[in-house]
């Protein structure tokens, strides 16, 4: 115990403590807890000291290990790569071996032919046609040299690419893999949490499609059983079309033969007429029946009288009688002419009357749903105003209500008058501001649509000038509308981003503009910092 203490007084010394003398014994205990104490925060500050060495080697040695795993792989790669191109390279080392083997034994067998003299055993046209080999085999043995030349140029690309393809393009791929792993799990997330949002609105748009699509499939099956039942009407119309064809091109022909009788007819009447008024006017059937009881003597002597009796009205004209009834039968079919023509003119006064009040009836109609429409729309984006389309005539009165004893060209246009906070006067356009203005337009918009609607609608910064609570009842319109058709707004504002479906960001890179698909919080952040720095 002794030598104990004597070793922490020593250790205690070389630290540089201080110790007083002790005179009773209590106080040697005290001076021995403390140096207990003294003793235990000294090992634990020394394992602390101990314990951070070995973490800071435990973290070398793992950047180390990591550095050295990351290039064991890159090895193996390569090894893979030498072992997958080490089996062909033998392949062909040995078959290359092989004809150089067959070569040389080619070779040799054609130098100890060589060392024969054959020439003088060949015939004239042996000779020829060995001059003709040794040029055939000249001209190969240059194409072989050419060749080998190619092959060997194609093999150093062939190993240039495999280099490259081994060395950047298969790390470059492990980097990128590497880092695809290396993304932070609050981003997928994130990327999650978007998805699933978008996600869910693409199931409701999808019920709701399905169900336009029943809806469109019994009308379809409807119309198609309508279509069936009109077409059997149609045949059976088509049948009785085919047999009133025939029976009028029976009654045609039979018409063509009544009608070539009564040209002929015609023409005998014209016939008779002439040779009538040549003759002249002709009696009353009362002297045509006195005159028949009458013997042809008598008859030429009355004849004679009349004629001598006539040649005191010689200076008469004869053919007037005739020229007043002509006359006359062309006053009357002159009047009954201006009859026909002036009953047109009543009709035609009449269907003008008739489209003038349905014209006007069209522009009450159309002007009555407007003005409902944009009352409504405008209580919805206004809550706490009102307002009214009024009618003005050319003559300056103005009329909310019907104009049905209005003409149609008395119509000078549509005014305005709205009211922002539901007390006082109603105020014109030209007395309101910018975003007013806006909002009105708006609102006439909105009613249009609802009375006429389009397919899409594209809006440039709509809310540039409305504040916070009707950039919020636009957009909240635009929700409630987008059923009907589709809206495509731009816009510096996060209102209308809530109910978006798609958000396109446009960004100006490199002097461009490029137009890129975001997600909504990318889009937030962009009109956010907009905001913010506008």
């Amino acid at each position: 115990m002794a030598s104990k203490l004597e070793e922490h007084c020593a250790r205690d010394r070389s630290l540089g403590v201080r110790y007083l003398s002790i005179p009773s014994s209590s106080s040697f205990i005290s001076l021995i807890s403390a140096f207990n104490l003294s003793k235990l925060v000294l090992d634990f500050v020394f394992f602390i000291s101990v314990l951070c060495i070995s973490e800071m080697k435990n973290t070398k040695s793992k950047t180390n290990f990591d550095k050295l795993k990351a290039d064991i792989r890159l090895m193996k790669e390569e090894l893979l790569g030498i072992e997958r191109y080490r089996t062909p390279k033998e392949r062909s080392l040995a078959q290359c071996s092989s004809n150089l083997e067959a070569m040389q034994t080619t070779r040799s067998g054609l130098e100890s032919e060589l060392h024969q003299d054959l020439l003088a055993q060949l015939s004239v046209v042996d000779q020829l046609e060995m001059d003709k080999l040794n040029d055939d085999i000249r001209r190969l043995t240059q194409e072989n040299k050419s060749a080998f030349a190619t092959r060997m140029k194609l093999e150093a690309e062939k190993n240039k690419l495999e280099n490259l393809l081994t060395n950047n393009l298969i790390r470059r791929k492990d980097e990128l893999i590497q880092a695809l792993q290396e993304i932070s799990v609050e981003e997928r997330k994130r990327t999650l949490d978007n998805s699933r949002l978008e996600l869910a609105g693409i199931e409701k748009r999808i019920e709701q499609v399905n169900k336009d699509f029943k809806a469109m499939e019994k009308k379809v099956q409807e119309a198609v059983k309508r279509q069936k039942a009109e077409q059997e009407e149609l045949e059976k119309y088509r049948i009785k079309e085919k047999e009133a064809q025939e029976k009028l091109d029976s009654d045609s022909k039979d018409l063509t033969k009544v009608a070539a009788k009564q040209q002929i007819l015609r023409q005998k009447i014209d016939e008779c007429t002439t040779k009538i008024q040549e003759l002249g006017s002709m009696p009353q059937p009362e002297m045509i029946n006195k005159y028949m009881a009458y013997t042809s003597k008598n008859l030429f002597k009355e004849l004679e009288k009349a004629n001598s009796h006539l040649k005191k009205y010689s200076h008469v004209n004869k053919k007037a009688l005739d020229q007043f009834m002509s006359f006359s039968d062309q006053k009357e079919k002159l009047m009954k002419r201006k009859e026909e023509l002036d009953r047109g003119d009543e009709k035609i006064k009449e269907l003008m009357q008739v489209l003038e009040m349905r014209k006007c009836e069209a522009i009450q109609f159309t002007f009555k749903q407007v003005s409902t429409f944009f009352s409504e729309v405008f209580a919805k984006l206004v809550p706490a105003g009102h307002a009214q389309l009024v009618m003005k005539s050319a003559d300056g009165l103005e009329s909310s209500g019907s104009a049905q004893e209005m003409d149609s060209d008395q119509f000078a246009g549509v005014m305005i008058r709205v009211s922002f906070n539901g007390r006082g006067e109603m105020r014109e356009m030209n007395q309101l501001s910018g975003g007013q203005k806006s909002l009105v337009a708006l609102a006439l918009i909105f009613a249009i649509q609802k009375c006429d609607p389009a397919p899409f609608y594209l809006f440039d910064e709509i809310d540039q000038a409305l504040d916070a609570q009707h950039r919020k009842a636009v957009a909240d319109m635009i929700h409630e509308m987008s059923k009907e058709a589709q809206f495509i707004t731009t816009t510096f504002r996060p209102e209308l981003l809530q109910h978006a479906n798609k958000f396109y960001g446009v960004k100006f890179r490199n002097k461009v503009s490029h137009v890129e698909c975001v997600t909504r919080e990318e889009a937030y952040d962009f009109v956010e910092d907009d905001t913010t720095h506008g």
